[in-house]
Order: C-alpha cells, then structure tokens, then sequence
C-alpha cells in the first residue's frame, strides 16, 4: 500500500490533531539535519522542534494541493534561521578559523560537506565563502545542497518564483566558485545553470 500523503495527514490533524504526529515522523530528522548544519548542533533540537509547533499551528492553512510538505517545513525552518543570521555567520567564521587550523579535527558541518565532495581541504574555505554570501543566496543555495529540494521546492519553500531561485543560486555558485578557486562543492544536482535562464529570470530577483 502506498503511503498516504502529506497533504491527507495535514487534512486529517485538522479533526484528529495527534495524525500530525506522522509529519513529524517522516521529516524530523532531515530539519533536524539541516538545522544542525545551519546552525550548530546545540541549536538544532530547538529549531526542529520549534518548526513543527509552528506547521501545527499554521496547519489549517496548508495548500492542500501540495501533496508533499518537505518543502513547507523547509521553508518554515530556513525563516527561524533567518532569525539567527549574525549567528549563522559567526559560526561559519569560526569554522574557517577552526578547519584551516585543525583540517584533520572532526566538526559536523564541515566534514559532512567535505566527505561529500571529496574534497575535505576545502573545508575552511567553504566555511568562509558561504559566510560571505547574502543571506537570500545562501539560503536558496543550503535548501539545494544541504536540504535536497529541487528549484521548484526551493521556489515554493521560499515563497519566491523559480526563476529567482535560478537566479540566486546561479549568484551564489558565481561567487563560491570564484573563492574556491574555480571549484564549487556545493553543486550536487543535474539542473544545468545556463547564462540564458540567469540573465531570463534575473529581474525576478531585485537587490
């Protein structure tokens, strides 16, 4: 039998508020995951936890046309995040400083990325070129790569057209690429970036 979807649990915990339960389930560990990254792993477990109070008690308001809420979630953590920028900055920072003094010292963000592009030298660089980028750029750029969200899903987390997620993340590759040397760790998907689509879609994306 096929799992029901997200959309019929958010529907169903509108009379039976313990059906939600099952969302949390299905995604706790990735906004977990992905809050951890974000942010440190002593501020994931309230981040997590505060998203799902927060998709609760917007529940009613679900489009239940979205048959999956991953990127709903996403979107709700990636706006507590936000609350938490200056914080998010020092600790990528922090990370450049640590990686490029102690590149064989474990750190979770850091060696997760590393070991996922082969390229564990990088860390402190990466650390240091994401600090750097605008914080729309990073978020669109994160949701991709640490999130695993399609353009579309990143679109419709954000709140933001697809062609403004093209054009931020195009941005933001631009610029990690041009810190890392040419290289871009963060490029993980088969969607192909052309400067046609960057330059169709950029008006969507002002400042």
């Amino acid at each position: 039998m096929s799992e029901v979807s997200d959309a019929s649990v958010v529907e169903r915990s509108w009379d039976e508020p313990d059906a939600f339960a099952e969302l949390f389930n299905r995604y706790a560990d990735d906004i977990h995951r992905y809050a951890a990254r974000r942010l440190g792993a002593e501020a994931a477990d309230d981040l997590m936890a505060e998203t799902f109070v927060i998709a609760f008690q917007q529940r009613r308001r679900y489009d239940l046309s979205r048959p999956q809420a991953r990127p709903w979630l996403y979107g709700i953590v990636t706006n507590l995040v936000g609350q938490h920028r200056r914080a998010e900055a020092r600790r990528l920072k922090a990370l450049s400083r640590v990686a490029a003094a102690s590149p064989a010292e474990g750190e979770p963000l850091a060696d997760r990325v590393a070991a996922r592009v082969s390229a564990e030298s990088s860390r402190a660089e990466l650390a240091g070129a994401l600090a750097q980028l605008p914080a729309r750029h990073r978020d669109v750029l994160l949701l991709i790569a640490w999130g695993d969200l399609d353009y579309a899903e990143a679109a419709e987390a954000l709140g933001v057209p697809v062609g403004t997620v093209r054009s931020r993340l195009h941005r933001a590759r631009t610029k990690l690429r041009g810190a890392l040397g040419g290289t871009d760790p963060t490029a993980l998907h088969d969607e192909t970036e052309t400067t046609e689509a960057t330059k169709k879609n950029g008006e969507s994306d002002r400042g």
